[in-house]
């Protein structure tokens, strides 16, 4: 494939793009399972390492498996350069140290992934790091956050777990308007259903773990975005602080890459069929889900998305003990917190993706006792359907 990727389409490219054949001739993706490169020369060594000769040194931070991975996830979400990471919080830990130092300060949402929270709130405050977290929809209370020490707006659309979904081309102007930059998690969409480029974002993080996989083989993250932003401090930090990307999962996310749209669509299908018929059951209190009229964003939604994703969070009258006991019902279902996999996925988020933070915060972040997040994946939505039934009665 030629270099001028961009001009071809997302499914193009997402089978395409980033292949490098070696001298074998091999029509799948290679695997370098090695941990270091052989040079021709002393000098040849010597301008590699100084950076005057491009090519492959250690694989901690040059290996062709994760290249490939990385230039065709930067090819589908339409940016310069991604970095492919071990984990998608590793993805978020690379991008803020990499970026940011000692007195500056990050405005966040308040809907985001319980872990991002507590990274937020407990470790980067001992590195002089300061976040201050608004409601996601609240756009006077972005601009009243930002400080003059504000170096970036941080947020998930849809969020995690509630499938709130922010306004990206207006929290980029507003972050550009105070010399900020907008860094979104596009975990959720995936760039199958939302490219935030487009919208004026300026990074944008996945947790590769989740739907760019989509079977639950693997973890890692990535980061995607302008070669100035990512080339040097981010890059530079992955090389030095080691939170890399291994081959074998680079070339397993490769293969997931393959069939990401066709995924998302299933998917985005399936919880929206399976959403409407939530909000005719009883017990249930709300459902959040950006594809019903309901949902206090679907216009946005619909015109920043092109699909709604698989993400469903349901709240039960009942509280935790209705939560926990719709859960234990399930036969289909997997009791995990993972998602983005092929197989349906349901989970208590108070007790555990948001379980580390306090009362305070989970109340402010609206996860109730009875709230319950599913991942609907790709089984028949009738047998999903009879699988809630029970517990739903």
């Amino acid at each position: 494939m030629s270099n001028n990727e961009n001009k071809y389409h997302r499914n193009t490219q997402a089978v395409r793009a980033g292949i490098r054949r070696s001298p074998e001739g091999e029509h799948s993706e290679l695997i370098f399972s090695t941990s270091s490169f052989v040079f021709k020369s002393a000098a040849e060594a010597a301008a590699r390492f100084a950076g005057d000769e491009p090519g492959n040194i250690y694989s901690r931070f040059t290996n062709p498996t994760v290249r490939m991975f990385e230039e065709r996830l930067a090819a589908m979400e339409g940016g310069e350069r991604c970095i492919g990471t071990s984990s998608g919080m590793s993805a978020i830990l690379s991008t803020c140290l990499g970026l940011l130092r000692a007195g500056d300060h990050i405005v966040s949402s308040r809907s985001i992934f319980g872990t991002t929270v507590s990274l937020f709130s407990n470790i980067f405050p001992k590195f002089g790091l300061e976040t201050t977290f608004v409601p996601q929809a609240d756009y006077t209370a972005w601009e009243e956050a930002i400080t003059p020490a504000t170096r970036m707006l941080f947020m998930e659309t849809p969020s995690n777990p509630l499938t709130e979904v922010a306004d990206i081309r207006r929290l980029a102007d507003i972050a550009h308007a105070r010399d900020c930059l907008l860094v979104v998690d596009n975990c959720f969409c995936t760039p199958s259903l939302q490219l935030p480029f487009n919208f004026g974002a300026d990074l944008v993080i996945h947790s590769a773990t989740k739907y760019l996989d989509g079977q639950g083989r693997c973890v890692g993250g990535a980061v995607v975005g302008s070669e100035q932003l990512l080339g040097k401090d981010v890059f530079g930090f992955l090389r030095s602080a080691g939170t890399c990307m291994s081959p074998f999962n680079a070339w397993v996310f490769l293969k997931g890459l393959e069939t990401l749209d066709i995924r998302m669509r299933a998917h985005s299908e399936n919880a929206q069929r399976l959403a409407a018929w939530l909000e005719e059951q009883p017990g249930v209190s709300r459902v959040h889900y950006p594809g019903l009229a309901s949902h206090p964003q679907h216009q946005l939604a619909s015109t920043q998305q092109s699909g709604y994703g698989g993400i469903i969070s349901f709240e039960l009258a009942g509280g935790q003990e209705a939560a926990w006991s719709l859960i234990d019902k399930t036969r289909i279902f997997s009791i995990t917190a993972n998602l983005g996999d092929t197989k349906s996925t349901i989970t208590h988020p108070a007790t555990t993706t948001h379980q580390r933070l306090t009362d305070e915060q989970r109340r402010e972040a609206g996860i109730a006792p009875g709230l319950v997040r599913i991942s609907v994946g790709l089984e028949d939505v009738g047998d999903l359907q009879e699988d809630l039934a029970p517990g739903l009665g």
